[in-house]
């Protein structure tokens, strides 16, 4: 027994500079704060910490909601949470497509009996927005959901058209906020969103675990007139209301990972929301005035299609990209990714987001990335970095 145990060294994960997609880089506050101790998931300071979760999202996510919570699981969790309280079996759900997670939602509906309709769009190009407002009038559905912010393209959909038109129906606004929310505006209400929910390990710069929803009064309205149970008893808004409200047992949440959000919601809000965003851009534009200036190009054509939490830059020809990345992870420890679908191979996906969207980091991802790109054969056509610096 001594043995097998002397094999097996203290764990020391390897230091990354992670950006992908997420997860994000952690923020040593964070950090610090899931070194508090553990409590009970019926603890009182637990559901203090919650409660204060629940306040803070109001203003990161720019709503008066007061329906609140956290899903204890990944952002993916938060899709099917908003998909499966609001999908009746027989009911007409319509997704405007254009990546990979607007397909998940697609996929995720037709599991619920859904009969989904569907408004598609080339991957990279967004929507335009008489043409999501015909759809939707046209299709007259219950539910139009689409993603905000489109992780596997880098494209930041505009929503208010598509929920303008859905609410001229009495349809609900689903939105995936998975890679905006803490990096870019989402404003629920301003755009007319019903349901949002994002993740925890991209703009709000913790660990992955968690899913923050927030729920407008209509679509609690639409929740309670249910003709059909919630077909996943996980994730079943009203029990996990009655836990983190009514304080009656659902599920063991984890004390540690809440506090994690607690902490990275206290500094969006101590950052102030649009000065959050304003860093996120600049950094996003000095990003990309790099990249250009090195002769490379962003997938998505105009500027103000783009995320500034993930960019998105068209793989040169000739130039492998799993071989760049693989570059970067083994020289330099840097972790982006690569794209997938019908852009495996074409593009790599960079995040700049959270507590990793600085001045520093944007200087150091294009240099590493030109170095890079130097080993596989291309070579930059002018100085990334002069063109970012200018920006910043």
């Amino acid at each position: 027994m001594n043995s097998a145990i002397e094999r097996y060294a203290p764990l020391c994960a390897p230091t990354r500079l992670l950006f992908g997609p997420g997860p994000s880089p952690v923020s040593p506050r964070v950090y610090q704060a899931m070194q508090q101790n553990v409590v009970g998931h019926l603890d009182p300071f637990f559901f203090q910490v919650a409660d204060e979760i629940r306040t803070l999202l109001g203003y990161a996510y720019s709503t008066a909601n007061t329906f609140n919570l956290v899903a204890s699981g990944t952002g993916s969790s938060g899709m099917e949470l908003a998909v499966a309280n609001f999908t009746e079996p027989g009911s007409k759900f319509a997704v405007l497509s254009n990546g990979y997670f607007a397909d998940r939602i697609g996929e995720m509906a037709a599991r619920q009996g859904a009969q989904v309709v569907r408004l598609t769009q080339d991957w990279g190009r967004p929507f335009d927005a008489g043409q999501a407002r015909e759809f939707v009038l046209r299709e007259r559905p219950r539910i139009v959901a689409m993603v905000q912010a489109e992780t596997s393209t880098g494209v930041y959909n505009q929503v208010q058209a598509a929920a303008e038109a859905a609410h001229e129906v009495d349809a609900l606004v689903i939105a995936d906020c998975v890679t905006s929310l803490g990096g870019m505006p989402v404003l629920v209400d301003s755009n007319g969103i019903d349901i949002a929910y994002s993740c925890t390990q991209k703009g709000l710069g913790c660990p992955p675990g968690l899913a923050p929803v927030t729920v407008s009064p209509r679509a609690l309205d639409r929740l309670k007139k249910r003709a059909t149970p919630v077909q996943s008893w996980y994730l079943d808004l009203q029990l996990l209301d009655a836990y983190y409200s009514g304080h009656k047992y659902h599920h063991t949440a984890s004390a540690t990972l809440f506090y994690a959000l607690r902490e990275g919601l206290v500094m969006v809000a101590e950052e102030g929301r649009e000065n959050r965003w304003a860093r996120h851009q600049r950094n996003h534009r000095a990003f990309v005035a790099g990249i250009e200036a090195m002769g490379l190009r962003m997938l998505v054509e105009h500027p103000g299609d783009r995320l500034w939490t993930l960019n998105t830059v068209s793989v040169p020809e000739g130039v492998n990209e799993a071989a760049v990345r693989q570059y970067l992870l083994e020289k330099r420890s840097i972790e982006i990714a690569g794209g997938f679908g019908p852009l495996a191979g074409k593009i790599f996906r960079i995040g700049l987001m959270g507590y990793g969207s600085s001045a520093e980091n944007v200087m150091l991802v294009l240099e590493a990335l030109a170095e890079a790109l130097r080993h596989a054969g291309f070579e930059p056509k002018g100085n990334g970095l002069a063109a970012a610096e200018g920006k910043l």
